[in-house]
């Protein structure tokens, strides 16, 4: 019976509605005595993500179809000219003698077939190559705090009331987190240190120590090679940029195409790494950088209103640096092969759009709100991902089943019949789902239909070290890597979810063996080298946790 209520606590939220007497009665047939007092039901509502299987829009196949590369219907040019070649090439008619062709004019045609083929090669789009990424980790315990702590520095702030604490704790042991996270020193001093330098320090830290890993692994001079820089975090804009902070710290090149995102939530970093790809596709020859992050120390929230409070329990410090290439040298040495992005934008639609929200409470004290529809929200927008991406990564048994089950519903309209939703286990080796939390992972999970390993990596990055934001597909991508379980031709799904709302789908190739990681690694310099750029090195052994997984 107690499993029972823990379930529907977990699944289902809460709504009490006073109603005057004479409702009541008139609605439950009761009577009603003058100067009762209001009675009150309670309303349950279900927490979940939609049924995927229950409506398909056929206008994100649609253009996932087109982004698989699938051919228009020829123009009525190509179709006479097809037309005439295969009539020549079965003898129908003399086409040279219906053309008086001569030599000069079949060179010239074959000069121009051949220009045609070197335009198509020149501008077909050039590979997209993963060198090598980093993720930010303090050295030894600096900066971490257990559950315990995170509650005990709750407590003893002296911002937060009976209720707020009560609903944090249970948040807290409810989260997923483990306890050996990491939050910036301004948030864990007493009293706390919130500044403009701290917020900076802390950004300082994240940023720059990604990088100096990520460069001393690749060998890349960040003044002289980097030609584009990419940098995401939400909530914190300084002026100057995050990204100009980057380009003063390693001396850039005047020349270096940077790019400072913010305000666009938890799946910035794969709209990064998709803006990354255009540039890089438009400029040949050059390499990026792309760093994302964001910062806790402005960020915090010190009131009592429980929508803004979910933020204090489950984000950590955290950031990642990637390197990419368009350089076709960079294929030998490079990690992985981008093959698809997928973006999806719900902001037209209003519930959508305020479903994260920043703003002020009721005493004016600033936070991000996170609406009860957030996980309805949250799937419809996966759904349209999906919708759209799997043309462009299932195999074609499970596109024609997913065909045919979707023309008995629409043609047959055999409404009885339950749509196929496709096992994209046979589209990936690995998931890369954004620890946004605990509940939202299962949710996923079983969205999806995936099992226990297919999650392993999630949720072992939201246990070690919370909800990163942006940056947590990489420690997800990390953890794949320490295990040694990433093997050259295996394909990665990272899926991350933003405000706005959006749902954003990066499918990367591995193009050689990763090899795992331990603390004991470390043969040559070049070995330490890598090793570094992995935050899991010194944990990976205890992983999975047998009682969180």
């Amino acid at each position: 019976m107690a499993s029972t209520a823990a379930v529907m606590e977990r699944e289902r939220l809460t709504a009490e509605m006073a109603f005057p007497p004479a409702v009541v009665a008139a609605g439950g047939g009761a009577s009603c005595k003058p100067g009762a007092e209001p009675r009150s039901i309670v309303i349950k509502i279900r927490r979940r993500l939609p049924d995927f299987a229950r409506s398909v829009n056929l206008k994100y196949v649609k253009l996932g179809l087109l982004s698989a590369g699938f051919p228009m219907p020829p123009s009525p040019s190509w179709v006479v000219m097809l037309a005439l070649a295969a009539a020549a090439a079965y003898g129908l008619f003399d086409v040279a003698a219906l053309y008086a062709v001569d030599l000069v004019g079949c060179a010239a045609w074959l000069c121009a077939a051949a220009l045609l083929v070197a335009v198509w090669y020149a501008r077909r789009p050039r590979p997209v190559y993963l060198v090598e990424f980093a993720c930010y980790k303090p050295d030894g315990d600096e900066h971490e705090i257990s559950k315990g702590g995170f509650l005990e520095m709750t407590e003893s702030t002296g911002f937060f009331n009976g209720e707020a604490v009560a609903f944090q704790t249970k948040i807290t042991r409810r989260s997923g987190l483990g306890d050996r996270t990491y939050l910036p020193p301004g948030i864990q001093a007493r009293p706390p240190r919130l500044s403009m330098a701290e917020a900076r320090a802390e950004a300082e830290a994240v940023m720059f120590g990604c990088l100096d890993k990520l460069f001393a692994a690749t060998g890349v001079d960040p003044s002289r090679d980097v030609g584009i820089l990419i940098v995401n975090c939400s909530l914190f804009n300084p002026t100057p940029s995050l990204a100009s902070m980057v380009v003063n710290r390693y001396r850039m090149r005047e020349d270096v195409k940077s790019f400072n995102l913010g305000g666009m939530g938890c799946s910035a970093g794969l709209i990064a790494v998709d803006l990354a790809r255009d540039l890089l596709q438009a400029n040949a020859g050059a390499l990026a950088v792309v760093v994302s992050t964001e910062n806790i120390t402005l960020n915090w929230y010190f009131g009592n209103d429980r929508s803004m409070l979910l933020s204090n329990c489950i984000f950590r410090m955290g950031g990642a640096a990637a390197l990419l290439s368009s350089r076709g040298g960079d294929a030998r040495r490079a990690k992985y092969r981008l093959l698809h992005t997928v973006r999806t934008h719900k902001g037209a639609a209003d519930g959508c759009f305020g479903s994260v929200y920043q703003r002020e409470d009721e005493r004016g004290r600033v936070g991000v709100s996170l609406a009860r529809e957030l996980m309805a929200v949250a799937g419809d927008a996966l759904k349209t991902n999906i919708t759209t991406l799997g043309p462009l990564v299932l195999p074609l048994a499970e596109q024609l089943k997913f065909l045919r089950s979707l023309v008995l519903r629409r043609v047959l309209r055999r409404g009885a019949r339950r749509p196929y939703i496709p096992d994209f286990r046979r589209a990936f080796e690995h998931f890369c789902v954004h620890a946004g939390g605990r509940a939202v992972l299962e949710e996923v999970q079983r969205s999806l239909g995936l099992g226990d390993g297919d999650m392993e990596a999630s949720k072992c990055a939201l246990h070690r070290f919370g909800n990163t934001s942006s940056s947590s597909l990489w420690y997800e991508l990390a953890y794949a890597e320490a295990k040694g379980r990433v093997r050259r031709g295996h394909r990665v799904w990272q899926i991350g979810f933003g405000s706005g709302f959006k749902c954003n789908s990066a499918v990367w190739r591995a193009l050689r063996d990763v090899p795992p990681v331990s603390s004991g690694a470390g043969d040559g310099e070049e070995e330490r080298r890598r090793v570094s750029c992995n935050p899991w090195v010194d944990s990976v052994e205890s992983y999975p946790p047998k009682a969180y997984i």
